[in-house]
């Protein structure tokens, strides 16, 4: 075996560093769609809604991984347990890979499993996937269920998957293809003296870089395809990149399956920092490095007093509470974000300092834009709360094997025009006349109580305010009764009502308040409401 891989046809010359992607241009709004504003709101809603002009230095993530390696060969690209890897082995170990992967028979724009758990060889082979010139579909193996990785195979038409020998038994019956385990491989190609080739696979901006298949709420999940491009476009740019360099450690501590995940391990080896992969213990792997990218949830849990050594910290996934934003932002660099999968990952960011009027999600992020509609898509003005499409080049290539839902959700951009697309991400938001845009929770999360809109996260908001709280979520329970879970289980529940009553209008006092010791997390580290709804009916008997 370690004889033939070194025989596969290859380019063994360095790749040089690409030119810019694009010379990029103004992004100029289509008057017409905007004819409905004042002419002061037309320059508002193009101002604030449009972000930086930046050039991308890369085509491909794997391309700027391979420049840190040129660069910096002996530095230190992962680091998980006793173990580390430097960027030029890891560069060798994902070589190998690939060209077993080509082996295998896939080919540029084919869909490649990595079903297992974080690890070193985990970071190889998602390099080598990627260096194969195919889109590589992550999943957590020992929380997926057999019937979900199957359902993941057949809707991405995965021929090959990626794991390791002792998950080899988790994985569901998988006789028409091939699985190749990671560390066997390598360790069978350990004692290989031949020099270790470059695949020679072109690959480019448009092509799928990978695919997260997201919780599947309103049914089945549906897997979202990201290209290179989107992904250079945030993690090359800043503030996307989160200054992440050679010297300084990047934790990784985020469900694979879980698009943050990319921020994380292709956003510290594009830009040739080190990654610290987690084991069970968060906060030990948080206090070990400079840069956390987290949801407010996992970082809730984590003692900020312990963590006075990271430097910057970008949150997403979920709304964020400011009590958790004044904590960390008091020693470091924070960013609030936004941005569901179809977006990759995040489109908007705003750095955060304790005393800030709001917290707010920003502005787009470079190359993207961000557009407050109303119902009939039409711009909202400047202060008006409607819901956020986004455009630009965060714009993902849509949904596998459901073109339906694609054509529901990616619309042609009346602002942008020349065939882009802008996506719906049923957030809402407003514009305040500062050019911040604030994030007012879900379209699902803004109910009907005895006739009146209420909107659930202001009242979580409030509760949060609270000195002892460290986080609460509202849920309507049924057509006249809200209920708030929040943490520590020793809050009084009097003191909430009274707070969101002298807060709020009667209509937004909740009915049932349950303090709880935790509250339940989803696999990608979010609040579990389905969970908690649970909880109610237990609760109510």
């Amino acid at each position: 075996m370690n004889t033939t891989i070194s025989l596969v046809a290859a380019s063994s010359q360095a790749r040089q560093p690409e030119s810019p992607t694009h010379s990029r241009r103004d992004l100029i709004f289509s008057k017409a769609a905007m004819s409905n504003l004042s002419l002061l709101d037309q320059h508002l809603f193009q101002k604030f809604g449009t972000g930086a002009i930046t050039d991308v230095p890369y085509d491909c993530i794997h391309h700027a991984f391979e420049d840190q390696v040129r660069a910096n060969p002996t530095g230190i690209a992962v680091r998980h347990l006793d173990q580390e890897i430097t960027y030029k082995a890891l560069n060798d170990q994902a070589n190998l890979i690939a060209l077993e992967l080509i082996k295998n028979g896939v080919k540029r724009g084919d869909n490649v499993g990595i079903f297992l758990k974080r690890s070193v060889p985990m970071v190889a082979g998602i390099l080598g996937i990627l260096k194969a010139g195919a889109c590589y579909v992550p999943q957590d193996v020992v929380i997926a269920t057999d019937e979900y990785m199957t359902y993941i195979i057949e809707q991405a038409n995965i021929n090959v998957v990626l794991t390791l020998s002792q998950y080899r038994d988790l994985l569901p019956d998988f006789s028409n293809g091939k699985c190749i385990e990671i560390d066997t491989f390598l360790t069978e190609n350990e004692g290989n003296t031949n020099p270790v080739l470059i695949p020679n696979v072109e690959t480019a901006a448009e092509d799928l870089c990978y695919m997260i298949f997201t919780s599947g709420t309103t049914g089945k999940p549906n897997g979202v395809q990201v290209t290179h491009g989107n992904l250079c476009n945030l993690l090359l740019t800043n503030p996307g990149n989160l200054g992440m360099r050679p010297g300084l450690k990047v934790s990784q501590i985020l469900n694979i399956a879980f698009d943050m995940s990319v921020w994380e391990i292709l956003g510290c080896l594009s830009n040739g920092a080190t990654l610290v992969i987690r084991n069970k213990d968060i906060q030990e792997a948080i206090s070990q490095v400079d840069i956390v990218i987290s949801t407010p949830s996992i970082l809730a849990k984590v003692d900020a007093s312990q963590c006075q050594n990271v430097k910057t910290v970008a949150v997403a996934g979920e709304p964020c509470p400011r009590t958790l934003a004044e904590r960390w932002s008091a020693f470091s660099v924070f960013y609030n974000s936004c941005g569901p999968t179809e977006i990759t990952i995040v489109n908007t960011a705003e750095r955060f300092f304790p005393g800030d009027e709001i917290l707010s999600i920003g502005r787009p992020t470079p190359n993207n834009t961000v557009y407050i509609l109303d119902e009939d898509l039409k711009p909202c003005s400047i202060g008006e709360v409607g819901e956020m499409w986004a455009g630009g080049d965060c714009v993902t290539a849509g949904y596998i094997g459901n073109e339906q839902l694609t054509t529901e959700r990616y619309v042609d951009d009346p602002f942008l025009g020349n065939g882009q697309k802008m996506f719906r991400t049923r957030d809402l938001g407003r514009w305040t006349r500062k050019g911040e845009l604030e994030h007012l929770g879900r379209t699902d999360d803004q109910v009907k109580i005895k006739g009146f809109r209420v909107e659930l996260d202001a009242i979580s908001a409030v509760v949060e305010s609270l000195p002892e709280c460290r986080r609460a979520v509202s849920l309507k329970i049924d057509n006249d009764t809200l209920a708030t879970f929040t943490t520590p289980q020793t809050l009084d529940t009097e003191e909430i009502i009274n707070a969101v009553s002298e807060a709020l209008p009667y209509y937004y006092v909740p009915k049932i308040v349950i303090p709880m010791e935790a509250l339940p997390m989803t696999d990608r580290g979010k609040i579990d409401k389905r969970e908690l709804l649970r909880h109610v009916e237990e609760y109510k008997i």
